[in-house]
């Protein structure tokens, strides 16, 4: 039996200590008990000081460098910058694409140029629908589909346009700007791989057989195959509507009619015809082409009959046509681009480093450190990856080895129901090999072992491109909470507060009232859309929906929790309420809400919501209302933090939801009466 080595073992990588770990001491409890759980705060934090899992001796390559701190500095600097990035040239296309659509004038429809099914347009459709996705997922395909997109854009007249109407300019502009953007990306890419390519030295190793069996773009190809068919079979639809119209077509009797009028019909508009000393109605599309008293050319078969204009309607076949192939045009591209930097990966020998990866807790995704960031200060990179391992179909197990995997079978089954129940620890820090040179929007492998119990080094294969972790208009890093529980623990809480005297006050803050504004134009829309039209069945939703709405708006817009000596006050939508400390047993924050329990005599208090805890992560800050709750928490546990003073009325909160029913009262009854 080999011994356990650490990861500061110089024997690990034949030099010295490839990730030396300085654990750092978990706070003393306060009160004795058992060790901490992994699924606990305290029991997390110990898992995430523990040196990383070694990577076996015999798995890393000689001449192997570490991906050291400088060097991917160097690396992670080479990002594009922020007007680079792909949010404003999708932005910019799509803005201006609409604007140039509203814009435009349409070509009439006339008996000369009837409006049938257009596939060229359709298709011309179809690719400024994708341009903006390739922007953002494949940047090459996209400077294609710009060019396609401005050789259609001239065709229809647009440069000619563009020096008399502003709206003709935008969609070039735009076009311009984005294949500025992904030069600039493409060029800092190939930066990247230079720079990589220099860390890892001259060494270079195959890739792991187990990789080797591993291939992308299997599913893609089949989901795109399947919405190709839904395509195919849209457009076999929409050429029996125009052959039928065809073949009645061809025995009807051509007539010359009036437009006599123009009615609406619910949301339809109908055109009344008068010809051959006949009436007739004919819905149309487009109304303007067809002004009173002009001539039009209809055909008549019977009680049978359509404008020659707008012979048929296919346009529910069309849009099938449109989002089937738009789909599949989508996957297909997606499996080709997999498929093709998979092959490029397994053709030859490749550039190797070693690093520190951990996976996200959350999402799965792999997170990639510098080999000695053993604090996981800086994230470098991530991407998604599956396990790829070889065929053993030579072996014959034993009798021990299927005790073995029957010993196996039950250690996973019980990893499961942790995962399943979310009391799974978090993923540990593994020491890796990243082969490929890793730049934004590579493809990469990776050897490492799963975690400290598993003596097997398994290869896994990234299934996204690469994406540095550099600081962008969302900042995203590695989550190391666990699920149950997004508490920190009381220690590190409490070191961050000092005793006070005076009131400890927590309200809604900016993100809150932002949510609650929405809320109130939601409700504000949806009152006027129900009883704009006058009493109906749909005034049945007003006592189900309104309550829900104004106790969300009212508790958004001004929640507050109040800290004196005696306990806490909170003020929810309808009520304030005084929760003394020793009636309080749990305070915690989940669902974008803060909620506190208390004993027996007093019911529990929940404040939702208190803000909009995933988009403040995402764009940097700390969730203002998870503070307060870890704050609230730190005092109800350390009876020396809270505060000596009484609350008075004034500091106590008011609720605000009986105002707002008043108000949403008088709002219903201005758009019943004065519209």
């Amino acid at each position: 039996m080999t011994s356990r080595r650490t990861a500061s073992d110089p024997a690990v990588s034949g030099g010295p200590p490839l990730s030396p770990a300085v654990p750092v001491p978990v706070p003393e409890r306060r009160t004795p008990g058992p060790a901490p759980y992994p699924h606990t705060a305290a029991g997390h934090n110990a898992l995430v000081n523990r040196p990383p899992v070694p990577l076996p001796a015999e798995h890393i390559p000689p001449g192997t460098a570490d991906w050291r701190t400088l060097d991917a500095g160097r690396w992670l600097a080479a990002v594009p910058a922020r007007w680079a990035h792909p949010l404003w040239a999708v932005l910019a296309l799509v803005v201006t694409m609409v604007w140039y659509m509203d814009g435009a004038p349409l070509a009439p429809c006339t008996s000369a140029d009837p409006c049938g099914t257009d596939w060229s347009g359709l298709g011309m459709t179809a690719v400024l629908v994708l341009t903006p996705y390739w922007v953002w997922r494949q940047p090459r395909l996209a400077l294609a589909g710009l060019a396609v997109a401005l050789v259609g854009f001239a065709e229809d007249g647009g440069f000619t346009e563009s020096f008399g109407e502003p709206y003709a300019l935008g969609y070039p502009v735009a076009a311009a700007f984005t294949t500025a953007g992904i030069v600039h990306r493409l060029a800092l890419a190939g930066r990247q791989r230079t720079l990589a390519l220099e860390a890892a030295g001259p060494v270079a190793q195959p890739l792991p057989a187990a990789a080797l069996t591993f291939r992308r773009g299997r599913f893609s190809f089949a989901l795109a195959a399947l919405l190709l068919a839904v395509a195919g079979f849209g457009s076999w639809q929409a050429q029996q509507v125009a052959d039928a119209y065809e073949e009645r077509a061809a025995s009807a009797t051509q007539l010359s009619g009036r437009v006599a009028a123009l009615e609406q019909d619910g949301d339809a508009d109908i055109l009344k015809v008068e010809a051959d000393e006949r009436t007739h109605r004919f819905e149309t599309a487009y109304p303007e082409s067809f002004p009173v008293d002009s001539q039009i050319a209809i055909v008549v078969d019977g009680d049978w009959g359509a404008l020659v204009a707008e012979p048929y309607d296919a346009f529910g076949w069309e849009l099938l046509v449109l989002a089937g192939s738009v789909a599949a045009l989508a996957l297909f591209a997606n499996g080709v681009d997999g498929r093709t930097r998979s092959v490029r990966l397994r053709r030859g020998p490749l550039p190797v480093l070693k690093v520190l990866v951990r996976e996200d807790h959350e999402d799965g995704r792999t997170w990639v450190f510098a080999a000695d960031d053993t604090e996981t200060l800086r994230p470098l990179l991530h991407f998604h990856s599956l396990h790829s391992f070889e065929d053993d179909e030579d072996e014959v197990p034993t009798g021990g080895e299927e005790g073995d995997d029957a010993e196996a079978e039950a250690v996973d089954l019980t990893k499961v129901r942790a995962i399943l129940t979310g009391d799974d620890p978090p993923p540990p820090l593994r020491e890796a090999l990243l082969y490929g040179a890793p730049y934004a929007g590579a493809e990469v492998a990776l050897a490492a072992r799963l975690d400290a119990d598993e003596a097997e080094v398994v290869v896994e294969c990234s299934v996204t491109a690469v994406k540095p972790a550099a600081p962008g208009l969302m900042t995203r890093g590695p989550k190391h909470r666990e699920r149950n529980s997004e508490l920190r623990p009381v220690e590190e809480v409490a070191a961050s507060m000092t005793p006070a005297t005076g009131l400890r006050v927590w309200k809604a803050h900016g993100f809150s009232r932002a949510v609650g504004l929405g809320l109130l134009l939601v409700q504000g829309g949806g009152i006027w859309a129900m009883v704009d039209d006058g009493p109906s069945w749909h005034w049945l939703w007003l006592p189900l929906a309104l309550p829900w709405l104004v106790s969300a708006v009212s508790t958004a817009l001004t929640w507050r929790i109040t800290a004196d000596r005696d306990g806490l006050w909170a003020t929810g939508a309808w009520r304030v309420r005084q929760l003394p400390w020793d009636a309080i047993t749990a305070v915690r924050h989940s669902e974008d809400g803060i909620r506190v329990g208390t004993g027996k005599d007093h019911p529990n208090v929940e404040l939702s919501p208190t803000g909009w805890a995933w988009l403040e992560r995402r764009l940097g800050r700390e969730p203002y209302a998870v503070r307060a709750a870890e704050e609230v928490r730190a005092l109800l546990l350390r009876p020396e933090l809270r505060p000596t003073e009484e609350a008075p009325t004034a500091r106590q909160g008011m609720p605000v939801g009986p105002p707002l029913v008043a108000v949403s009262l008088l709002w219903g009854a201005a758009v019943l009466l004065l519209l």
